[in-house]
């Protein structure tokens, strides 16, 4: 039986995930050698076959063959579940941030800020664009992770598994910058409509009221007019949020937990999701703020331009006007995405996302199969 082509040998690179059923000493590069060479052998167990296309990932429930449309529609799912969901739950808080940013003058402080937007507005002041949130969010987590999961596959297809390992970090980088810079193109209407319903009160309740009201003042396209600087807060958050969560995971399990991934319980993974989300989540914050107070300025104020945002706000506001409550909310923000996001994979038959990759299996070893 001949060997698979060499194309289809960088397919999985070692270090995307980790598989409980691989050994320690073996490579997901190894893999179809391994499976090919025990097919032909005469002795010991019988012929494995090796007429499957890719490598099919044990699970708890069922098996989904890795890289399959079946597994990006999975990593589709969880996406949209985990911004969807965590972005809506924050909605207070979110409202909150957009009025500090947009007018500091009034509410001053994190507690300041609920306790007038409670006095004016009411309980209900605080839930104010939740719909839009919800709406824009779930598009764009579906984006986001579906194709970071595809980008992170192509570009490593394109380096070829020497490459792909050894600037594994490059890949996480240029995976997640590409998948969010479509994610955030189906994002945008949806921020815009938010933001200027969350800050501008007596402007729409919601969505079904704000769309048309804002589309018939700005028209079609005032929906993008804050694209570009989205773009700058989303894609450098993205690339944070990603490549240092992948980083910050291996280095737990290589050195912070003695036990190796494969024989930790689900639940455990999954603290260690929240755990590297959190911290990559603090450093997003970082990043993105700049951008983040950009975007809210010029989607408040109709005809503001990126100059007016920076004479009314200075450098030292552009870049601190709101940061620590943002730093709260994108850290929790960001490990609870992982953990759903995770925990969907878990519960449809995947791995959790990160961890220490297999070392390469030496060829004496391979011999000896």
């Amino acid at each position: 039986m001949s060997l698979p082509n060499e194309s289809r040998k960088s397919l999985i690179p070692s270090f995307l995930y980790s598989s409980p059923s691989l050994s320690k000493k073996t490579s997901l590069f190894d893999l179809e050698t391994l499976t090919t060479r025990r097919a032909t052998n005469p002795h010991g167990q019988p012929p494995i076959s090796s007429s499957s296309k890719s490598f099919v990932v044990p699970a708890p429930r069922e098996k989904i063959e890795m890289y399959s449309p079946a597994f990006y529609a999975a990593c589709t799912a969880g996406g949209t579940l985990s911004c969807g969901l965590t972005h809506t739950a924050l909605t207070p808080l979110d409202v909150v941030k957009c009025n500090m940013q947009i007018d500091p003058a009034k509410y001053k402080s994190i507690s300041s800020g609920f306790g007038i937007l409670l006095k004016e507005q009411g309980v209900r002041g605080f839930f104010k664009g939740w719909v839009p949130t919800f709406l824009g969010y779930s598009a764009q987590g579906a984006c986001k992770y579906g194709l970071y999961e595809f980008f992170k596959k192509y570009y490593s297809d394109i380096a070829g598994p020497e490459y792909a390992t050894k600037y594994k970090t490059l890949i996480y980088l240029a995976g997640s910058a590409s998948a969010e810079l479509i994610a955030d193109v189906a994002l945008c209407p949806m921020e815009a409509l938010k933001v200027r319903v969350q800050t501008q009160p007596g402007f729409a309740r919601g969505l079904s009221d704000g769309l048309p009201k804002f589309i018939k003042t700005e028209g079609a396209l005032g929906l993008y007019k804050g694209l570009v600087p989205l773009w700058g807060r989303q894609i450098p958050y993205t690339m944070m949020k990603f490549a240092s969560f992948e980083t910050i995971v291996e280095m737990l399990y290589k050195h912070a937990i003695p036990t190796p991934k494969d024989q930790c319980s689900k639940s455990f993974q999954l603290g260690v999701s929240f755990a590297g989300g959190y911290v990559a989540g603090v450093f997003c914050a970082f990043v993105s703020h700049p951008a983040d107070n950009l975007v809210s300025f010029l989607n408040n104020a109709k005809g503001a331009t990126v100059g007016d945002a920076v004479k009314n706000l200075g450098l030292w506001g552009l870049f601190t006007r709101g940061l620590p409550l943002r730093i709260v909310m994108i850290g929790t923000l960001t490990g609870a995405q992982w953990v759903i996001y995770d925990g969907f994979k878990v519960f449809v038959g995947l791995p959790t996302t990160g961890g220490v990759s297999p070392a390469p299996v030496a060829a004496t070893e391979l011999a000896k199969v």
